[in-house]
């Protein structure tokens, strides 16, 4: 089976690629580099010994999706192409929405015109907003988005949904993703964000290898228990191994499915902090600010429909998190760009 991956030398991207080259996919990537760089395609060949079909081009580009449609005739798309940093979104939001309403729009129009209708998209735990209760469940109602990055999620999965009722012929699997950290643990390929970090585990790397002078931790008056912001973080290698299993589920022609891709557990930022010391044996310095526009208190995950359905389950914890992306970093100091 041949699958394009949109955004596939990405972060998330380049470590799908992996899980399904290493479970028999055939790959055609699609990137525009905006956030990336070719380097992810030797690394990611050097891990799994295959390698994929490379475009470079951008998903709003008509003319170039229907070449590649027309060359590789793929069977199903794993959509992660766009842009996805919160606080960015908030200052820049006709960007955001132009990109990744405007992109997916063109290529789920490109895509029935050539008569793929599987689609796997890489949605966000952002549509819940601030969600009343945690854990949270798929069926947990979703609230207003608290920034402009989840209203594109939010609206695109509406959108999907949409087109699947109206088509029945059409498999859409939403993917909510809670935090993605950690790296593979070859130390081959990991998160490499262009420009100045936002997330924390990228600013925390590079306060270790001395890129940053201290971590910033954004508010420490949240009601938590150590009033910093409670997420669940994911190992990118599990929620790789997620969309494997998801894509399992499209064979079997599944209509529309939601599922939270989490590990259930809730971790605060100074728990984050102080796991990834012990994990490196370093002393993090950092300084508390002001909270960042857009964010909550807390979101974590109810994975049991991911597990009972598509038989998927985290290996990971905290610490292996911390641990590759600690190996990660050390042993690409500058990223992909030495």
């Amino acid at each position: 089976m041949k699958i394009l991956v949109t955004g596939g030398t990405g972060y998330i991207g380049s470590h799908t690629v992996v899980e399904l080259q290493n479970a028999g996919y055939e790959v055609v990537i699609l990137d525009n580099l905006n956030n990336s760089c070719l380097k992810v395609l030797e690394r990611v060949q050097e891990i799994t010994g295959k390698k994929a079909t490379f475009y470079q081009a951008d998903i709003r580009d008509r003319e170039a999706l229907n070449r590649i449609f027309e060359a590789e005739r793929p069977e199903a798309c794993i959509h992660f192409a766009g842009l996805k940093a919160v606080g960015e979104s908030v200052s820049k939001p006709w960007e955001y929405y132009e990109n990744n309403i405007s992109g997916t729009l063109t290529l789920v129009d490109v895509m029935r015109q050539h008569g793929v209708k599987n689609i796997l998209f890489s949605s966000s735990a952002t549509v819940y907003g601030d969600p009343t209760t945690v854990p949270v469940t798929e069926e947990a109602e979703k609230r207003p988005c608290t920034n402009p990055y989840g209203w594109t999620k939010s609206m695109l999965e509406q959108i999907l949904s949409d087109i699947q009722n109206a088509d029945p012929e059409w498999n859409v699997i939403l993917l909510r993703y809670f935090n993605p950290i950690g790296a593979h643990p070859s130390g081959l390929i990991g998160e490499d964000p262009s420009g100045v970090a936002r997330n924390l585990m990228p600013c925390l790397t590079r306060v270790a290898v001395g890129a940053l002078e201290y971590l910033t931790v954004c508010g420490n008056d949240y009601p938590t228990p150590d009033g910093t912001g409670i997420r669940d973080y994911i190992h990118v290698v599990d929620l790789a191994k997620g969309h494997v299993a998801a894509l399992k589920k499209v064979s079997e022609n599944c209509g529309l499915k939601i599922y939270n891709l989490g590990t259930g557990i809730g971790y605060s930022v100074m728990e984050v902090i102080r796991a990834f010391e012990e994990a490196s044996g370093l002393k993090i310095p950092y300084v508390v600010k002001e909270r960042r526009p857009g964010d909550i208190a807390a979101n974590f995950a109810d994975p049991t429909k991911a597990r009972e359905e598509l038989g998927w389950k985290t290996e990971f914890g905290l610490s292996e998190m911390c641990r590759d992306s600690w190996n990660w970093q050390k042993k690409n100091p500058k990223g992909y760009r030495e």
